[in-house]
């Protein structure tokens, strides 16, 4: 009987189909026009005072830039500039990121609110009040003190309305990602005064996205302990508010996180809404009571960064912000993905290249399998040398299945053989194979990080393609024939594991067999080449752990 063989290959093309519909045949992609032309009827905000007049007119974003006077900041890891036009952070640049390989041009992320792709944050504070002056988006901001702000030095913003009452906001920045926002009011009148703090980004239109249900980019929270994952196009249909005690709140890429950390033991309620513009804000709950020539203060953080774990780990815990880590998209095999995560940077930091890394924790889970593997190897060379007596069973019972089946379970007893045995290596490799395909996917860590020969990206597939002959001969093929030459070696790897594993003595069976290797060449070939040379690998070290079990389990025989 070859039914671990055929359940063997169900379980791994299943598996393999299902990831490759996932990961590589995502939905239309999404259209601006479309989601905005169908959600055109207004959201009212119930957030006071927090949606001001918008201009429609779209400049570049260096003309915009000039439109107003501006703080510039730096440190080592960003570069921008701070609107003194709303007190908005609105220009950012990360300083250690290329668009691309090809391109020394810095990832930008923030922009001014009036170009196509404005995307910027604004804080400060409101009140039920009507008949008090606040700051708004118009609002001319004036610099006292230093006019650049730098991981050494602090801003500070003042401006002051006819009733008395000054805003004042003092903005510190650290050596990498995370801006400091104290914002205060201080009343010189004899009246008093509720005031409420709030923070908001605001994104102009949907960014470029991977759109792939692997990974989550748009709206995301967490809010009193719960993971909170909206996407552009829900929050047009509908949008999200929830009030909590603790958390955080942002709008996330694939590598970028902006997010805002509301104030510490206070609540606030959360709004994700589409009005002309994506919006996510939070607002305190409970007023602040300014008193007669009284104060009030109040302070959050703003975190822009690149998604990198040490970074984003460093903040929850410096922060104790709660479940911060969660920016990046471990999935829901974070229990598996996060410590598969650290396994490859500790050997990148021994070995100085994620490629080799990835072969490094591919002989690390060998080891741990290696029982299991030995069990089922142990097995199928069992059953490899029992196919002549089955074949012959076959024969004899051809006509009367029910005894045929009886008389291979009997011989399967008498060998103490387990059919089975030979799916559990493949069926426990499946969720570290989808693990290994997230951590390659959304960490910024393997972008652009380069192997050794043509693999200058193992977050992407091997550019390579057999049909010019890996490069040599001069034409470029088109992207569905590219089948690199790790995902040839990568099949001819599964082709030769496959001739050491007993042959299926049904026709079908065989023939299914035969271009097993060759399907999954295909289908693997556009998947990132770390995952391919992990799977090359793995398949090497299983052939040399097969090859020496099947020996001795044949000497042993024999004796």
């Amino acid at each position: 009987m070859e039914s671990k063989n055929v359940i063997a290959a169900i379980a791994l093309s299943t598996a393999v189909i299902v990831l490759y519909s996932l990961f590589f045949m995502p939905e239309k992609p999404v259209s601006n026009k479309n989601l905005i032309k169908k959600n055109q009827i207004e959201q009212t905000s119930d957030t006071p005072a927090l949606d001001q007049k918008e201009t429609s007119i779209r400049v570049s974003r260096e003309d915009a830039l000039k439109q107003s006077q501006r703080i510039n900041f730096e440190n080592q890891s960003i570069i921008g500039s701070i609107n003194l036009k709303g007190a908005a952070i609105d220009d950012l640049t990360f300083k250690n990121y290329n668009t691309d390989l090809e391109s020394n041009k810095k990832v930008t992320l923030l922009g001014p609110r009036n170009i196509e792709n404005g995307y910027l944050i604004e804080s400060g504070f409101v009140t039920s009040d009507k008949n008090i002056d606040i700051p708004n988006s118009e609002t001319i901001w004036r610099v006292i003190g230093n006019n650049k702000l730098t991981d050494q030095s602090s801003i500070k913003l003042l401006w002051t309305n006819n009733q008395g009452i000054t805003f004042e906001k003092e903005i510190s920045l650290d050596d990498k990602y995370l801006f400091n926002i104290r914002q205060s009011v201080i009343n010189s009148s004899n009246n008093k005064y509720d005031f409420y703090s709030y923070g908001q980004i605001i994104r102009n239109k949907i960014p470029e996205i991977s759109n792939f249900y692997i990974l989550h980019e748009g709206l995301i929270a967490t809010l009193d302990d719960e993971l909170i994952e909206e996407d552009y196009d829900d929050i047009q249909e509908k949008k999200f508010t929830k009030t909590a005690q603790k958390g955080w709140l942002g709008i996330g890429d694939k590598y970028w996180i902006t997010s805002l950390i509301p104030p510490t033991e206070r609540e606030f309620k959360t709004t994700f809404d589409y009005k002309k513009k994506f919006r996510a804000n939070f607002i305190t709950t409970e007023p602040l009571e300014l008193g007669e020539n009284g104060k009030i203060v109040e302070e959050f953080q703003i975190i822009v960064a690149a998604k990198r774990v040490d970074i984003i780990d460093g903040y929850a815990e410096s922060l104790n912000i709660d479940k911060f880590d969660l920016v990046i998209d471990w999935g829901f095999l974070y229990f598996i993905t996060k410590p598969l995560f650290f396994g490859i940077d500790y050997f990148f930091k021994l070995l100085g290249n994620y490629g080799l890394a990835i072969i490094a924790i591919t002989i690390c889970i060998r080891l741990v399998f290696f029982p299991l593997a030995n069990f089922s190897f142990r097995s199928m060379a069992k059953m490899k040398a029992l196919q002549p007596e089955m074949v012959r069973l076959k024969e004899l019972h051809k006509d009367d299945k029910m005894k045929l089946q009886q008389e291979m379970m009997a011989l399967y007893k008498k060998e103490k053989v387990n059919p089975m045995s030979g799916c559990l290596p493949i069926l426990v490799q499946i969720p570290v194979f989808f693990a290994l395909y997230k951590v390659l996917f959304v960490t910024i860590e393997m972008r652009q990080m380069p192997f050794f020969g043509w693999i200058q990206d193992l977050s992407e597939r091997d550019p390579t393609s057999i049909f010019n002959l890996f490069g040599l001969l001069p034409y470029d093929v088109p992207s569905f024939l590219v089948i690199g030459a790790w995902p040839v070696a990568m099949g001819v790897s599964m082709w030769v594991q496959q001739k050491l594993n007993p042959a299926p003595t049904d026709p079908m069976q065989a023939k299914i067999f035969m271009f097993f290797p060759l399907f999954l060449t295909v289908i693997l070939a556009p998947f990132p080449s770390g995952l391919v040379i992990y799977w090359t690998v793995n398949n090497i070290l299983t052939m040399a752990q097969q090859v020496f079990i099947m020996k001795r389990t044949t000497v042993k025989t024999v004796t």
